[in-house]
This record gives C-alpha cells, sequence and structure tokens, in this order.
C-alpha cells in the first residue's frame, strides 16, 4: 500500500485524535488541532495514510525564514516503516518552498529512539529547555537543522 501525505482537513481530526493518543501522555485536545488547521495562518499541517487510515501526522509553522515543529506522531502500530522519515522529508521540501531556511523542534531528553531519528534527518542539539514538559517537568533538547 502507498503511504500518502496529505494536508491535514478538519475531517481528518478523529484520526490525528486516535495516533495522538497512543503516542503522547498528555494528547492534544480536538480544539487545539481545528485552531491550527482552521485559524492559524503560519500553519503547516499534513497527515500520512494508508488507504483510508490516518498512521501519522506532523504539524509545523512556518514564521519568515524559519519552521518551528509543532508536533510529529506515527501511530505505535506503524512506527519503524519510514513513515516519520517519509512525512519529514515532506515537510523539508514545503519549507524549502516557501523560503525557509531552518527548521527546529523540541523533543523530550528520554526519548532516544525520536532523538535518533532527528539526528539521522540532519538535527543537531543547540540547547535545552529546563523544565518543558508540563506532565513530568521533563527537559526537552532543542534541535535545530539548516535547509538551505
Amino acid at each position: 500500500m502507498v503511504l500518502l501525505i496529505l494536508p491535514m482537513q478538519l475531517q481528518d481530526i478523529d484520526g490525528v485524535l486516535e495516533v495522538e493518543k497512543g503516542c503522547f501522555p498528555t494528547p492534544w485536545s480536538r480544539n487545539s488541532f481545528i485552531s491550527e488547521v482552521r485559524d492559524n495562518d503560519d500553519a503547516y499541517y499534513y497527515v500520512a495514510k494508508l488507504g483510508d487510515k490516518i498512521v501519522g501526522y506532523i504539524g509545523s509553522w512556518f514564521i519568515l525564514d524559519e519552521a518551528h515543529i509543532t508536533n510529529v506522531a506515527v501511530h505505535p502500530s506503524f512506527r519503524r516503516l519510514g513513515v516519520a522519515t517519509q512525512l519529514f522529508n515532506f515537510i523539508f521540501t514545503v519549507g524549502r518552498a516557501n523560503g525557509i531556511n531552518s527548521i527546529t523542534l523540541e523533543v523530550r531528553k528520554s526519548n532516544y529512539g525520536a532523538q535518533r531519528l532527528y539526528r539521522r534527518l540532519g538535527f543537531v542539539v543547540t540547547g535545552m529547555r529546563k523544565g518543558y514538559y508540563q506532565d513530568n517537568n521533563e527537559d526537552a533538547l532543542i534541535m535545530w537543522k539548516r535547509l538551505k
């Protein structure tokens, strides 16, 4: 089956929430996703679909010549199949087409799997946000990647 990456629509939010709940201890709310998709002109959100099933998504904000990844997730049943890599490569392409020169994200200090993926994609650690995650006060590593 072919993975399709498409702009997130309001009708995708149920599937996105299913992924979100399977991935995060404090998932985003329905209203947060609605606001991002409907009201935020800086937001670029995409879903990864296998057939009709949403298996992952990525969200970002494009501000001037920088992008910030707000969230990315792949359903636990579809991990290690290249979905996240394809989502990132897609957002890199969209970013370049929109004049984005660099891209940043935060990752939990304990999330070694995600850190490995981000390093493989060219991100480097540039700092830390102490107590960034509200659910357990965990620190976040700040990572950046140059696109151009």
